[in-house]
Parts: structure tokens; C-alpha cells; sequence
């Protein structure tokens, strides 16, 4: 993966100048990996990592030569935000290939073919997965993380989406899956004042509305998009709300691989 880097300091000077501001001797590195039309995150904390999603199915192998190659073998967590094949195409590759503490799946089952591989991996490991429960909280590391939001209605898989605040030091994260504007709705009154903001839906019309933008607040908001796609994500409506609270957009379809490396 091609990368783009650029720092957070818990004094949010946002800039890649040398770690002059840094209050904890601690690092917590998040990539947005470019996995094209897809979404795949790894969150490393030291010795403490975490995936949420594994892009399409063509993308298992990549992701997990990558994973290797920051010389990760164990996988704290591994999350599957909702059964598309976008977003869990990969997980089958992860789950046969690192030791996993913990896989987190939502209510969700469907009969793809995709969606029986990644149970089949599962089985195979001789292991489970769990469905976290709305407000549950668990440590990586130094990093709390919190499950803000997963849905069961079936009717749209994008609204199972398992969302996920992260908070470090001052820094915080809202991981949202492909929730779209319905699922925005019903976690407005939750604790989702941040500062990264993972674009929900690949920036389509259907999430990112003017009222979550109000209440998430966030400085800068990462889009995982695959380009050229026929979806025509990220929305220009999208862009738009985005560039009119001022918020900074990074494109993986622009900068490849994102790299926040938070102090």
C-alpha cells in the first residue's frame, strides 16, 4: 500500500513536525487501508492491534501480507461491521492466518457465499464470535474503545453496522461502518463528539448528515473510496456538508494508505 502520514498530538498541534509535543512516550498508529471500493482499518497499539473490516475478497491476502509486515502475528480484535462483502470479502483471509483473541460480528447472518467463508474460517479455527453489546467498553492498550451503536434489522445490512468510538489521551475516533443516515439518527444523544470522523457509507448520499456533523463535530473526516466506482461515492452533497463545517477530507482514492499516528 502507498501511504499518507500525518500526526496527532494530544495538545492537537495537527501537523508532521517531530514529536515536540508528545505526552506519553506511547504511540497509537491508525491506517486507513486503501483497499479500493472497500473499507479495512488496523489500529496498533504497540503489542496490541485490532482490525475493523477486510476489505473485498480479492483484498484478504494484501491485507494480511501488510498486517505481517508490521510484524503483527496476534489480533486482539477483529471486527466485521456488517456482512457486505466490502467489508467483511477479507476476514476469512485474517482469521486462518493470525492467532485472534476476539472476533466481534453483528446480529446479522446472510447467505452469500462470502459471508459462509468467513463462518467456515470460524469453524475451522475452532474458535467463536461474538456479538458486542451496545455500551460495552474494552482496553488496546492505552486506547478505550466503545461499541456506540449495532443494529439487527436485516431489511439493510448498512444499518447492523457495528459503530465504535476509540479515545486515546485527547484524541478520539468514531468508526462507522456503513451506518447510514437512520442509524445517525438513533445514536445522536451518545457520547460522539470527536475528532477523526471514518466517513460512513464511502461518503454516499446516505449518511453524513448535517445534524451528526453538529453533534460528532469532528477536524477531520477519512473517506475509504475506490475510484473509478459507479456508485459515484463520495457524494458531492457529502463533500459539501463536509467542506462547510470545516472539516479536513483525506481520500484513499487520493492519498492511498492513511497513517495517523497519534502521540
Amino acid at each position: 500500500f502507498s501511504s499518507f502520514l500525518f500526526s496527532i498530538f494530544t495538545s492537537f498541534y495537527y501537523n508532521e513536525i517531530e514529536n515536540t509535543y508528545s505526552k506519553t512516550t506511547n504511540l497509537l498508529e491508525v491506517y486507513f487501508l486503501d483497499v479500493g471500493q472497500a473499507d479495512s482499518i488496523l489500529i496498533k497499539d504497540n503489542n496490541n492491534s485490532m482490525l475493523i473490516d477486510a476489505g473485498n475478497n480479492d483484498d484478504g491476502e494484501l491485507i494480511s501480507n501488510y498486517i505481517r509486515s508490521l510484524g503483527i502475528t496476534n489480533i486482539n480484535y477483529v471486527v466485521g461491521t456488517h456482512p457486505h462483502e466490502d467489508h467483511i470479502g477479507g476476514l476469512d483471509n485474517i482469521i486462518n492466518d493470525f492467532s485472534i483473541n476476539k472476533i466481534l460480528l453483528p446480529d446479522a447472518i446472510t447467505t452469500t457465499k462470502t459471508f459462509e467463508e468467513v463462518l467456515d474460517a470460524i469453524e475451522n479455527k475452532n474458535t467463536t464470535y461474538k456479538v458486542p453489546t451496545i455500551g460495552e467498553k474494552f482496553n488496546l492498550g492505552e486506547a478505550t474503545i466503545e461499541v456506540i451503536y449495532t443494529g439487527t434489522d436485516t431489511s439493510d445490512l448498512n444499518n447492523t453496522s457495528i459503530v465504535l468510538r476509540l479515545d486515546y489521551g485527547n484524541v478520539s475516533f468514531l468508526f462507522t461502518g456503513d451506518a447510514t443516515d437512520k442509524t445517525e439518527k438513533l445514536i445522536l444523544n451518545k457520547n460522539i463528539d470527536i475528532d477523526i470522523l471514518k466517513g460512513g457509507h464511502h461518503g454516499s448520499k446516505y449518511s453524513t448528515t448535517n445534524k451528526f456533523l453538529e453533534k460528532t463535530s469532528p477536524k477531520h473526516a477519512i473517506i475509504s473510496v475506490g475510484t473509478p466506482n459507479t456508485y459515484g461515492h463520495p457524494n458531492k452533497e457529502t463533500l459539501n456538508k463536509l467542506n462547510n463545517n470545516n472539516i479536513k477530507i483525506h481520500r484513499t482514492d487520493k492519498k492511498g494508505t492513511i497513517l495517523l499516528r497519534c502521540y
